[in-house]
């Protein structure tokens, strides 16, 4: 491995302590739940989810697990409901 590609891991792994640099702006995601996938979308600080727990609620545990993996690197927003 050349010594630009070294300095470029250690960069990297540098950033990947550093949370504050990554903003999330909208993404997908699937969840691969207990009984079935879920499709989790995040876009403009709102979730969605297309689980039936989240159409009443509002929150589900699809998307606060995504919260928690992503913690501090989502702007505070309200929850889509």
């Amino acid at each position: 491995m050349d010594y630009g590609m070294i300095g470029k891991i250690d960069k990297a792994k540098r950033y990947a302590d550093e949370r504050h640099r990554f903003h999330f702006h909208s993404f997908t995601v699937t969840v691969d739940g207990e009984n079935n996938d879920h499709t989790v979308k995040y876009e403009d600080g709102k979730w969605n989810c297309d689980c039936s727990f989240f159409a009443t609620r509002g929150r589900c545990s699809h998307t606060m697990a995504l919260e928690f993996i992503l913690e501090k690197m989502l702007a505070d927003a309200p929850v889509e409901s």
